[in-house]
């Protein structure tokens, strides 16, 4: 689709307050506002479930009823979502639920410029932490040695310590990426696999290179690998080597053992940087009470050089659902 500004489109949005707590937001253009809507209102629905409100489409403008404050949270996201459209010609679901958290965020901050410094900006896209324990952990990625987190599935640890790790690369504050994973099979046997030893641990280490290519172009992230700039390796390899002006990530650090994480952590060098992320409820050795990650952190908690991050369910950033799920089965756990 073709960029709206480009075709001049009349883009600006008019606000309309009543007296009865709610607020219409009329558009100028009605192909802007069917982008913005979504096919039969789906992006309205989305953005109803995540802000617990009632948002309706009429004519030309989309109602907003709630309270002043929801109704204000909501005008900031349909502001964000007609930018994106306006932008990229389409909007997704991760950018719905970016609209709405990132205005939580600024609003329990009271003070949106504080978010300027989180933004971690990658050739491809720039990269805003969604939740007040994303901003953290960005913020300990920038200044701490190590970082260990721990939490569940699509909270960004990955992603984030990748575009991090991204940036410093480019900007040559470091000279090399180590990206890592225990090869640990999650009811699969790597001896079944077809092919050669990297053919076999290719499968585990899939998340990270997705993670790059989400960040930076194909060819030139091949070229990073093809050169060494970017190293991907099973944990493994990572025995007997001191890390120098690098940033190391371990990934999956819930299906290490205590004495491999010990290993990763003592490689790092001068200069050097190492995270450590896992989830320990999605641990896959054959004995879970082998796992390091959980013992790492309250063995290390207390150095100072050494930052600690916990998600949890409330900063899951993918499908809204999955923030649900991650939660039902933690609770059914905790029972």
């Amino acid at each position: 689709m073709k960029n709206l500004k480009q075709n001049n489109f009349k883009t600006e949005l008019k606000f309309v307050y009543s007296d009865n707590n709610s607020l219409s937001i009329v558009f100028q253009d009605n192909d802007l506002l069917l982008g913005v809507v979504g096919e039969f209102n789906n992006n309205l629905k989305e953005l109803e479930k995540l802000t617990n409100t009632n948002i309706y489409s009429r004519g030309n403008s989309i109602l907003i009823k709630s309270d002043p404050k929801k109704n204000n949270l909501v005008k900031n996201a349909i502001q964000f979502l007609t930018n994106q459209f306006i932008t990229n010609g389409n909007i997704e679901k991760k950018d719905i639920i970016s609209s709405v958290n990132k205005f939580m965020i600024e609003e329990n901050n009271n003070n949106a410029d504080k978010n300027i410094e989180y933004i971690i900006k990658t050739p491809k896209k720039s990269v805003i932490p969604r939740s007040e324990k994303q901003k953290n952990y960005v913020r300990a990625l920038k200044e701490s040695d190590i970082v260990i987190s721990a939490g569940p599935a699509g909270t960004g640890k990955t992603f984030l310590a990748v575009a991090v790790g991204l940036t410093m690369l480019l900007e040559k504050k470091i000279e090399r990426i180590i990206l890592s994973r225990p090869a640990v099979e999650a009811g699969e046997r790597l001896g079944f696999l077809p092919g050669d030893m990297r053919e076999k641990v290719d499968p585990y280490l899939r998340p990270l290179y997705d993670s790059l290519y989400d960040l930076l172009d194909f060819e030139k992230i091949q070229k990073k690998i093809e050169i060494g700039d970017i190293e991907i390796a099973p944990l493994a390899f990572m025995r007997g080597r001191t890390l120098k002006n690098s940033f190391a990530i371990l990934d999956e650090a819930q299906n290490a053992t205590d004495t491999q994480i010990k290993m990763f952590l003592t490689r790092i060098g001068e200069n050097s940087k190492i995270v450590i992320n896992g989830d320990p409820s999605q641990i896959d050795l054959p004995n879970k009470n082998l796992s390091g990650l959980n013992r790492s952190k309250k063995i290390l908690g207390n150095l100072s050089e050494i930052s600690i991050i916990d998600f949890d369910h409330s900063d899951v950033v993918r499908h809204p659902l999955v923030s649900k799920i991650v939660k039902a089965y933690s609770d059914i756990n905790n029972d």
